[in-house]
């Protein structure tokens, strides 16, 4: 009968799959192969719904990005889950759509179901809407004697202190670049394309301090050096923030600094001096920034308020973050209603001034249960066709369709070409000498032996990675300029931990560069980065 246990016990075999991502500008595919990993990071949804089943039943999570996904294993379990976001939507079908085939009871929760709720109907047994921390527990107890909903959504949000250490060991850390945690979630802000105020909410919640350690140390004993703090914007409470990173200052002076973290945070960052110093002793090297546009129309067309406040300029606060060590990463969008074809170029001029090395730049695209998408909607202004040719499904109002696509694939190509992209590196690396990373080496200072560890590991990486990008790269014109940026920065700059950085920044160069190219020469469909 549908929906009872396939066993006579109530224990059940449950497998939780995140679904593969196409090629992304997180993803670094291309980059991966010359790094020795096959994903750039674990999502850190799967480890907690594992830390969320009861004792007693199976748990396995499968990331089909780091390893295939076994169907008769797959078919063997009781309960099969999938999560997965807006980019990993038709994998997800297509999986679902092979299980159903199967027979298989089937799952499915995270960001796409929460704000496309009928998208996989017939395909999934049930759906989880928005946080499920009390959701799912709350399914797993419903499902053994078949009275279980077909659809759960959680009538508070969570209480981060609540959260369960994630089952970190059921995860191939070996396999990833980084590792990930979660701080906090919610943003006090309202831009009006973003989702994560509609799953998360406008008021930031965050873990306890020592909720936070714990994970650290459990990354730590898995032998991760580097993490990602998924947080949508760190800061969003940044009383409550200053807290928490001085208590993990704390931890990593103890410690002799094992971990390097970088994260998301808002503009307004660059207006707080003592946060940004806890960030620095904390050892948080790189920043992802919404910066979006630098056309302030658009920017309060879309309530992107705090990018806008008076005081300073955009450039003054990215240079501000810079400064302190922190390397700024950003997300740009162009296809808001106040641009027009002059925006690419103004785009491409604003991130080469600001030296930015890493801009996500995107096409607006509207969200499903966002305020744009109900904007957009009411002004007949969205392409309801899941695929299109033209990356999203905003129809804009100061260019054609074709020329927003193209405009975009071109700045891509542009801003990913190599005189550009290493302009931006140089001036940093080279000429402004940039530091980063500043109290994790003066604890080496402090600490000799730590030093001659860290830099002989660093000598190591850079090795192997050097060799992978000057002897194994197919492109023989990147090889050639690789080993001339590498031997330029080495005339100036001779520190491993620098040479480290510097060849992780041109494999990433590598696979930004070869995702423009594709999409310029029409080899790949136009990937949009939003």
């Amino acid at each position: 009968m549908w929906g009872q246990p396939n066993r006579s016990t109530v224990m059940a075999d449950i497998v939780l799959v995140n679904p593969r991502f196409e090629a992304s500008y997180w993803g670094l595919e291309h980059a991966l192969p010359f790094l020795g990993k096959r994903a750039n990071l674990p999502v850190a949804c799967l480890p907690l719904l594992a830390a969320l089943v009861p004792d007693g039943h199976q748990i396995t999570l499968i990331d089909e990005n780091v390893e295939a996904l076994d169907y008769e294993r797959l078919a063997r379990a009781d309960i099969v889950g999938l999560t997965g976001m807006s980019v990993q939507r038709f994998r997800m079908r297509e999986i679902l759509s092979e299980l159903k085939e199967r027979d298989v009871f089937t799952v499915v929760g995270g960001p796409w179901v929460t704000v496309q709720e009928d998208y996989f109907a017939g395909l999934a047994d049930v759906i989880f809407i928005g946080e499920a921390e009390e959701t799912w527990p709350r399914f797993l107890r419903d499902w053994p004697s078949g009275e279980f909903q077909r659809r759960y959504e959680q009538a508070e949000r969570t209480d981060m202190t609540q959260v369960p250490l994630p089952r970190y060991d059921l995860l191939k850390t070996q396999h990833y670049l980084f590792g990930s945690v979660q701080f906090s979630r919610g943003c006090p802000f309202q831009c009006e394309f973003c989702d994560i105020i509609v799953t998360f909410g406008r008021k930031p919640r965050l873990k306890a301090s020592s909720q936070i350690i714990a994970e650290l140390e459990a990354q730590l004993s898995r032998r991760v050096e580097i993490i990602f703090i998924v947080d949508d914007n760190l800061i969003g409470n940044k009383q409550a923030i200053k807290s928490v990173l001085r208590e993990i200052a704390a931890w990593q002076r103890d410690h002799g600094y094992p971990l390097t973290f970088f994260t998301e945070a808002s503009l307004d960052l660059a207006e707080d001096q003592e946060l940004i110093g806890l960030m620095v002793e904390a050892n948080f090297t790189s920043v992802f920034i919404g910066i979006e546009s630098p056309n302030e129309a658009s920017l309060r067309e879309t309530k992107k308020y705090q990018n806008v406040r008076a005081g300073s300029t955009i450039m003054d606060r990215v240079r501000t973050v810079q400064r302190a060590g922190i390397d700024v990463w950003c997300g740009m969008i162009v296809g808001f209603d106040h641009d027009d074809a002059t925006i690419f170029a103004s785009q491409l001029a604003f991130l080469q001034e600001s030296r930015i090395l890493h801009a996500m730049v995107g096409m607006l695209y509207a969200i499903p249960k966002t305020p744009l998408y109900e904007r957009l909607a009411v002004e007949g202004r969205l392409d309801a066709a899941d695929e299109n040719p033209f990356g999203t499904n905003v129809i804009p109002l100061g260019m054609s369709r074709e020329q927003l696509r193209e405009g975009y694939v071109q700045v891509m190509r542009d801003l990913y070409e190599p005189d550009a992209y290493f302009e931006r590196l140089d001036r940093l690396f080279i000429h402004e000498h940039f530091e980063f990373a500043k109290s994790q080496k003066a604890y080496w200072r402090a600490h000799p032996w730590t030093w001659l560890k860290a830099q002989t590991t660093n000598l190591v990486r850079s090795g192997f990675i050097a060799w992978q990008l000057l002897c194994n790269l197919p492109d023989r014109k990147l090889r050639a300029e690789y080993r001339r940026r590498i031997v330029r920065l080495l005339k100036v700059r001779r520190d491993p931990a620098v040479l480290f950085v510097y060849l992780i920044k041109c494999a990433m160069h590598y696979h930004h560069h070869t995702m423009a190219r594709q999409m310029s020469e029409q080899e790949t469909p136009v990937v949009n980065s939003f």
